[in-house]
């Protein structure tokens, strides 16, 4: 009797379980995503919980191992925030710049002036102003924190977007015109896939940027006002600052294993899926790949929401822009879009000519002194830059051809390249100073390697872009011509990245600028290491409260940049859109 009950539950388990339906491996990308959307939803519901709950006075930043993976959490989010408002900025101003001509001639030095403002610079007014819009609440400080990691990620994303659009070829423009394409058309079908590629690497770059700024937008006093948030930043400064080497390589490594998700599941499927948008009438045979995308494509849920959602939507919108409009509505519209932007450049203007009487007032309390060192730091920094800028490009051009040129090689050199610009250069600092001053050179020599550090990335991003952007039609010539070596390099590789590089070195300078705040200034174990610069300049005077000195030395940082891009940067784009732009 014992035997036949345990055989009966047996078949009646067995029965059930045969009932129960199977999981298909066609569902698996469904499920997959299903699990992934519902991870994320839980995610945004606590932090908005945190966000909009009250004020925390004193952010303890815990170093346990175990608070990692939240802290990850916080500033993942935080950088997706503000990667979001980048890119939106980024399509506007870009296509503003490259399309009208006087906007451009003051949107362009504006928008170098931008990128080399260092992000200290920023910090206390943004803080102070969030914190006043949103008192009593936690979201003012997340949403000053947001805004100046925007501020490290946004300028290169438009600098590349506004270059790019300033070389798509002639044919494409004259094909554009003579189908009637209406602006939303040209945009959709023309100039956003000529960009993609360019857009997409140094979206990664931003990203890896927004990880750089986190240690300082996350970890700020002013004073006796503490504005520290709980994330991978402050955990970052906290153990940089106390020397706990131990506590440094855990937070390291959670970044790094946070980039290479990020990598697997965000970019390599954008970089494969952004390939055939590349500019070429012979189509590669070793283009990038990627599993994710493969297994998205392959999701039943997604093609039925591209079906039934998606795809009428784009419809309807590209049917609307596409309407022809009656005359007198082209000129209502236009009358209104003209007096829309009087209206907005009388503001401006006001707003402007009230700061320059503001500055001038404040700058009227200088001493002599103080001036003095603001110069004499203008030029030590201004050699370091460039310096930097020089060493960085001797290795950055020709590994960046490198890996443009051989998927392979950039399924595994490019996730590194994004660890290793995504590592903040001042949690290696520590390091860094401590084995020069055993061998001698100290901040000085530091500084420049922190610099290079921080910038080249810049520049070896922009570079990969352009080598992958070379069509595969001009490739397969060279190797039909056997024009190799040198002369390859000469006819086809540098003017096909030429453009790439000008962004990336445009870019890298603004960033070298920028990081001099953290290469020229740094506290370790209650010991105050500085060298004579300009970004040590700023960050004594943002330690000190002098906001005269602080606006001065930003003043001196901005002026300049704005005269070396008159001077270099404006001629080398020029050079790019007329002579280097890619045509049939």
């Amino acid at each position: 009797m014992k035997r036949s009950k345990r055989s009966f539950r047996g078949f009646s388990a067995y029965r059930l379980w045969s009932q129960l339906p199977r999981l298909e491996v066609s569902s698996l990308p469904d499920v997959l995503m299903f699990a992934a959307g519902l991870a994320l939803f839980y995610g945004v519901l606590m932090l908005g919980r945190t966000w909009f709950g009250p004020f925390t006075a004193v952010a303890e930043i815990s170093p346990s191992p175990r608070a990692l993976p939240v802290y990850a959490g916080y500033s993942l989010l935080r950088i997706t925030i503000a990667y979001i408002l980048s890119l939106s900025f980024t399509l506007v101003y870009g296509y503003v710049a490259a399309y009208n001509p006087r906007a451009e001639r003051f949107m362009i030095p504006l928008l170098d002036v931008l990128q080399s403002i260092p992000v200290l610079s920023f910090l206390p007014g943004v803080m102070l102003a969030m914190v006043a819009l949103f008192p009593g609440r936690q979201i003012g400080l997340e949403m000053g924190a947001i805004l100046l990691i925007f501020t490290g990620q946004v300028w290169n994303m438009a600098f590349s977007f506004y270059a790019s659009l300033k070389s798509i070829p002639t044919e494409m423009r004259e094909a554009a015109r003579v189908y009637g394409f209406s602006w939303w058309q040209r945009f959709i079908q023309m100039e956003l896939p000529f960009s993609a590629i360019g857009l997409v690497w140094n979206s990664m770059m931003s990203v890896a940027g927004g990880w750089f700024a986190l240690m300082v937008c996350e970890m700020f006093v002013l004073g006796q006002r503490d504005f520290r948030l709980p994330g991978l930043g402050s955990y970052l400064q906290t153990a940089a600052s106390a020397g706990d080497t131990h506590s440094i390589l855990l937070g390291v490594t959670t970044m790094i294993l946070v980039i290479v998700l990020l990598d697997q599941f965000v970019w390599r499927p954008v970089i494969a899926w952004a390939e055939k948008f590349k500019f070429e009438q012979v189509e590669s045979t070793n283009a990038p790949r990627s599993w994710v995308l493969n297994l998205l494509r392959h999701s039943q849920s997604l093609e039925a929401i591209r079906k039934k959602t998606v795809r009428p939507l784009s419809e309807r919108i590209m049917h609307y822009f596409a309407q022809p409009q009656a005359k007198e509505h082209e000129d209502e519209r236009s009358a209104w879009r003209t007096w829309l932007i009087r209206v907005i450049a009388t503001l401006i203007f006001m707003a402007v000519g009230y700061a320059m009487v503001r500055v001038a007032i404040l700058l009227t309390g200088l001493q002599p002194g103080e001036l003095k060192e603001a110069g004499i730091g203008l030029i030590a920094t201004f050699l370091r830059v460039n310096l930097a800028l020089l060493i960085g490009a001797l290795w950055t051009i020709p590994a960046g051809v490198a890996i443009g040129s051989n998927p392979r090689l950039a399924r595994i050199a490019g996730p590194l390249a994004q660890i290793a610009a995504s590592v903040p250069a001042t949690a290696l600092l520590p390091v860094i100073l401590l084995v020069l001053i055993r061998i001698g050179g100290g901040l000085g020599v530091a500084s420049i390697v922190v610099l290079l550090l921080g910038t080249q990335w810049y520049v070896l991003f922009n570079v990969i872009a352009g080598a992958m952007a070379i069509p595969t039609d001009l490739k397969e010539c060279c190797g039909i011509f056997r024009i190799d070596g040198w002369q390859r390099w000469k006819k086809l590789i540098l003017p096909g990245i030429f453009p790439y590089l000008v962004t990336g070195l445009v870019t890298a300078s603004g960033g070298a600028w920028n990081a001099s705040i953290v290469a020229e200034y740094f506290n370790f174990k209650g010991h105050l290491y500085t060298t004579a610069g300009l970004g040590a300049t700023i960050s004594q005077a943002t330690d000190a409260g002098n906001f005269d000195l602080l606006l001065a030395a930003t003043i001196i940082m901005a002026a300049t940049v704005v005269t070396v891009n008159r001077l270099v940067w404006r001629k080398l784009y020029a050079l790019a859109e007329t002579r280097f732009r890619l045509e049939a």
